[in-house]
């Protein structure tokens, strides 16, 4: 009876001591848990990558404008035929040259008001302008421009002056997001690590995560965020698109 007596104190006392080391031990990590998630660094991570064009175009664009309708009519599609001769002479194939339809301006007001001399006055303009352009598709992308400034010249030692512009098709930006997406985070972590191992700590998962708004830089193109510390790409052929993503990781 005596050791029954003495048995219960020790084991209630046991009990105690366990339940309350247990206790100790879960308050410990739940304060360790909260401070923990206190403990954070935000980081960005840049990528970047070159699209080179799939295909460019040379427009040759040509105008005319007078009062007779029909008048105007004859003088553009006079001039439609010698071009298309012409190209058609220089070794152009007529599947890569695709012409536009007329487009018609019709100026009800034959006068507008200009400034002469500092003074406002009334100037007789023609009634109405028609305008076309011929396309020409390329798939050397590298020879556009030169072909460009070639075909100018020989348009004009031909009579047949007309604006020439070049313009360029490129990949389609869902084609390389992923790709963007996926190296910014990459670069976003080496970052975190290396700040995580300058603080004696490790990195731990991603708290939240943000991707910055894709931009494009190139020749006379500009995207937001232009391409801060990018080198902006010289070929009229060659756009960078660029990503930068801010994520926040736990330190541990």
């Amino acid at each position: 009876m005596e050791n029954n007596s003495l048995q219960k104190p020790l084991i209630y006392s046991i009990s105690l001591f366990l339940g309350l080391t247990l206790l100790g031990y879960f308050i410990f990590k739940g304060f360790k848990t909260f401070s923990d998630k206190d403990r954070i660094v935000t980081v960005k991570g840049l990528a970047e990558m070159n699209m080179v064009a799939k295909s460019s175009t040379i427009s040759i664009d040509y105008s005319y404008s007078g009062d007779e309708i029909q008048d105007v009519i004859k003088s553009i599609e006079k001039k439609k035929k010698s071009i298309i001769s012409f190209l058609t002479k220089s070794g152009f194939s007529s599947k890569d040259v695709k012409v536009s339809n007329l487009n018609v301006t019709d100026n009800e007001k034959y006068f507008e008001n200009q400034w002469v001399d500092g003074k406002e006055v009334s100037v007789k303009i023609d009634r109405y302008v028609i305008s076309q352009n011929i396309d020409i598709v390329f798939t050397d992308v590298k020879e556009t421009e030169f072909k460009a400034s070639e075909l100018t010249l020989d348009l004009v030692s031909n009579d047949l002056t007309s604006k020439v512009n070049t313009n360029y098709s490129f990949p389609e930006l869902n084609t390389i997001k992923p790709k963007l997406i996926a190296e910014s985070t990459k670069n976003a972590r080496i970052s975190g690590e290396q700040f995580a191992n300058d603080s004696q700590a490790k990195l731990g998962k991603i708290k939240t995560a943000s991707q910055g708004q894709i931009s494009i830089v190139g020749e006379s193109y500009y995207g937001d965020e232009s391409g801060e510390n990018s080198e902006i790409p010289q070929e009229p052929y060659i756009r960078k698109a660029r990503v930068v993503s801010t994520i926040v990781f736990f330190l541990e």
